[in-house]
């Protein structure tokens, strides 16, 4: 099993779950409520689902492909953590992943 640790973009708050390999990070981060919308659902045209990886085995992850840094340039408070977490899919070499949502995040759903 994969630790996955989300953290609120004030840090006040984390969310300590489990993920398999195969998994892909936006649908672990909604199943657990997290404040991530997706809602290209996957099809990188958008970058509601944008987070920052902060921890873990962040370095175990394939780079962002560059259509996925394109859309970063559209996400608020972008930075060299960013990721976008309907792009990430877990893989049995990774642990654990520290997860924190970017400041200005919405959950337009509810």
């Amino acid at each position: 099993m994969i630790r996955i640790r989300f953290i609120s973009a004030d840090g006040s708050h984390e969310t300590m779950v489990q993920a398999k390999a195969g998994d892909r990070l936006l649908d672990i981060a909604q199943a657990h409520g997290q404040p991530l919308e997706g809602t290209c659902e996957g099809a990188m045209a958008c970058s509601t689902c944008h987070v920052h990886l902060v921890g873990g085995d962040t370095d175990k992850l394939p780079p962002p492909s560059d259509e996925e840094e394109d859309m970063l340039d559209f996400a608020a408070g972008a930075n060299r953590q960013s990721r976008l977490a309907c792009q990430i899919r877990l893989t049995a070499d990774i642990t654990s992943l520290d997860v924190k949502m970017p400041r200005g995040v919405m959950d337009n759903s509810r």
